[in-house]
């Protein structure tokens, strides 16, 4: 099964700040450092579960003979990009242009990426 080891992209329970998961990193730009690795870490995860998620739509699609499913896992993929860029700079924003800011919108994008990959690996049972 090629999506069996998808497990370890789920999020761990008590890891949901990834500022806070970065906070032994030391300084600032060490925690801000920990916590894009995290952000790109989500990235890779996210493609791969969009992947898998596809090929379940796709294959749904090729055995109902409709296309349906891949198009609106699509779709929904794309209005959860922007749904997660427009908060994620809403969170930002509520840091006024502080230091803190390019960390907070990174775990916000962390936070939210975790959520999507957890909702993308249900379409895939």
């Amino acid at each position: 099964m090629r999506w069996a080891w998808a497990v370890f992209l789920l999020p761990v329970p008590g890891l949901a700040d990834p500022a806070l998961e970065c906070s032994g990193a030391g300084s600032q730009v060490e925690i801000g450092a920990c916590v894009g690795q995290a952000e790109a870490n989500v990235a890779a995860a996210l493609t791969e579960a969009f992947g898998f998620a596809a090929d379940a739509a796709r294959d749904l699609d090729d055995v109902t003979g409709r296309a349906l499913a891949l198009p609106a896992l699509e779709a929904s993929q794309e209005a959860w990009k922007a749904y997660r860029e427009a908060q994620c700079e809403a969170v930002g924003a509520s840091y006024g242009g502080g230091s803190g800011t390019g960390i907070a919108v990174s775990s916000c994008r962390v936070e939210l990426g975790r959520a999507r990959v957890a909702e993308l690996l249900r379409f895939v049972n």
